[in-house]
Parts: structure tokens; sequence; C-alpha cells
């Protein structure tokens, strides 16, 4: 029994988050042939909502997520200070309920261990309760870490699942919500009707540090509530986060060449600078493993893979940079409505992290939504690696 002896197993994934579970089901699809182990201590996929537009995941990779799909929406809005707009694109959302209703269904139950590695090796785990978990390939999903080495800025946001009495009126999405009063960075709130009367409202901010005040969130979510009029009789699920957007930083320090354990997700820096989200870059993660999992240098490609996604993620650095470093907390917000007059298509790029080279050159033209000379003064000091 795993944590008592010394078991066995081909594949071993520690941490039961999006980029685990989404690999744990991949390889069960793909790869039953495959002995797979999936540690987890807490419940798979946790409280987590992830929602992604239909332009993110290739045509190719939609069977891994379509069974997940929890809430689908053909448009949605956004509201800022100088207009709203509403775009005509798919949008979708997952829960963590249904990834670990997922990953039960795929894997025999002893291969969900409940338990927390306390050593993670290339070919071994070492887990907390006692054991030792051997494997062909360990693979480390364990989420971001701390980034001691990285210059960041933070995203950072508490969620509500509310019940407004009478109905909420909400008919679509609202990615952005940027009329409410900017503080700690940029503030918006973004907005998921789940049904006529449950609305899951997030509280946004794209501030300069990673503290989160939960309860003066949730004073603000309340207070965001009240002026929609909105008589709330039940406040259900919480989510709360804080994920880095990325300025700079060296990738070999992230994930040095010596490292022979393999990485995938957030732990791999596979995630979107700027906006942080690392759902697109799992999914085509999980989908590729099956055909990779058998090479005996998968920790390299692996590797490899992450530092190529790095490499093109360096325009989205320069944005961050932008962001942090140009704008002031108050006016960062004139980033975003600016950039949301831009073509459906760019946006839709722009989120999948596959902007086009004209798709950039659009973004950075014409008059910088910030101090002229703040914007030069960051570009000189930007790590262009």
């Amino acid at each position: 029994m795993v944590g008592q002896s010394n078991d066995r197993c081909d594949i071993a994934i520690v941490g039961g988050g999006l980029a685990g579970g989404l690999a744990a089901l991949a390889l069960a699809s793909k790869r039953p042939d495959l002995d797979v182990r999936l540690i987890e201590p807490g419940p798979v996929g946790g409280n987590h909502i992830w929602s992604f537009f239909d332009s993110d995941i290739a045509k190719k990779d939609r069977w891994l997520v379509a069974p997940l799909v929890r809430h689908h929406w053909p448009r949605y809005d956004a509201r800022f200070p100088a207009y709203a707009r509403t775009l005509r694109m798919g949008y979708k959302s997952i829960t963590g309920e249904a990834l670990a209703e997922a990953v039960a269904a795929a894997l025999p139950e002893d291969h969900v261990i409940a338990d927390r590695a306390k050593h993670v090796a290339p070919d071994h785990v070492l887990l907390s309760r006692g054991g030792r978990l051997s494997a062909k390939h360990v693979i480390d999903a364990r989420g971001a870490g701390k980034f001691p080495t990285l210059d960041c800025g933070w995203q950072k946001f508490v969620g509500q699942a509310l019940t407004v009495k009478g109905g909420h009126g909400v008919e679509q999405p609202v990615v952005m919500d940027a009329t409410v009063e900017q503080l700690d960075g940029y503030r918006f709130v973004y907005l998921l009707p789940f049904d006529a009367e449950t609305i899951f409202v997030e509280d946004t901010y794209y501030s300069d540090d990673a503290d989160l005040d939960v309860p003066l969130v949730r004073e603000r979510i309340a207070a965001y509530a009240a002026t929609q009029g909105w008589d709330v009789a039940t406040t259900g699920r919480e989510e709360t986060g804080v994920l880095a957007v990325m300025i700079a930083g060296d990738f070999d320090r992230l994930w040095p060449a010596s490292d022979r354990t393999a990485r995938i997700g957030a732990r791999a820096g596979a995630f979107h600078a700027t906006t942080g989200y690392s759902l697109p870059d799992a999914v085509r993660t999980a989908a590729a493993l099956p055909a990779q999992v058998s090479n005996p240098d998968l920790p390299e490609r692996l590797r490899n893979r992450a530092a190529a996604s790095w490499r093109r993620q360096r325009f989205y650095r320069m944005l961050g940079a932008m962001l942090f470093r140009a704008a002031d907390p108050g006016e960062r917000f004139r980033i975003f409505q600016r950039f949301y007059r831009l073509a459906p298509g760019l946006i839709a790029r722009f989120y999948a992290g596959r902007s086009s080279a004209t798709d950039k050159l659009r973004i950075l033209s014409g008059r910088p939504p910030v101090p002229v000379g703040r914007a030069l003064a960051a570009l000189r000091r930007f790590d262009w690696k």
C-alpha cells in the first residue's frame, strides 16, 4: 500500500490542480496501458472555477475539456468608464468539482493518493505519511509556488457565488467591469451568471503586492451587489487567488537545467505573463503528453517546451512592464480600456497567447495610454530575454 512501503508505477503526477488533473485525464484516456498515480492532499481540482474562450483551445484538443464544461455562453461583455462592449465569442467555465469527478472516473480509486509529497525526485516521491512511490517518470504539477528570482506584479481576487432574490438580470459574462472605483492598482469586477438567480462575482486587482485582504474585498463585493440593486439571499462558494503577472526573469533560474524532475503547469512557468492564466497551456501540454511520456528524455522535452513558451511570452512580459512600471496604479485601467477597443480576433489571440506580429504592432501603435516618458523608461529597463 502507498504510504506504507515502496510502491511502483509508470507515471506519478504530483499535484491534482488544473495541470495535474488534465494530465491524468489525458494519460488515462490515451495511454490506458500505463499505471498513472495522482498525488494530491486536498480535493482534486480544489475550490476553483476556470474559464476560457473557445479560441483559447485548438479544436484537436477540445476533447480533453469538453466533458468538464459546466457553463457556456455565446458572448461576453466588457465595461469601462468610457464605453461598454459586447464580444461574440464563446466563453466556457469548468469547476474543480467537475475535474475531480472526471479524475475519479478515469483512475482506479487507489491511484489517487490523498497525501502530500515531502520530497520529489525524477524517479520517486516520498510521502508525508511515510512510504516511497517509485516511478519511471515523476511529473511535478504542484503549482507556481514562489518566484523569488523573478520580477512580477500580481493579479489577486476574491470571488463569491451569490444567490439573488428575483434574479440578477445579467445574461452573459462580464469579463471586466472596470467602472468600479479604482483601488490598489487596476480594479475590475468579473461576473459569471450561472443561472437566473446565481451569479459568481469576483473582485480583482492588478496590484504591486501580493497581499490580499479577504474580509475587505468581501465588503466590496457586498457593496457592488448593493449598487446593482441585488437582494442577496445567500453567499455560496468562495474562491481566492493570487497570480503572478510576469515582468522579467531568467527561465534558467526558474527551472535550472540541473533539475531533472519533469514539470508542467505554473510550476514550469507555463502561464500567460499578462493575465496569469494557465488553462490554455495546461490543455496543450496535457493533450501532447500521451505521445511523449514513454520517452526516457521526457523531463528534457518538457523543459524545452516550457523554455520555448517562456520565450514566446516575451511580448506579454513587456506589456506587464508597461502596466506596472509606466502607469500610475489608479490609471492602469486605461491600458485595458484602450485594448478592448481593438478587433475581436486580436483580443482572442492575445488571451490565447498567440498574438501575431501584426497584432503586437497594433497593440503598441498610437499614443500610449500611459505617460510617454515613463513608457520609454519602462522599455529601456525591460529585460528582453
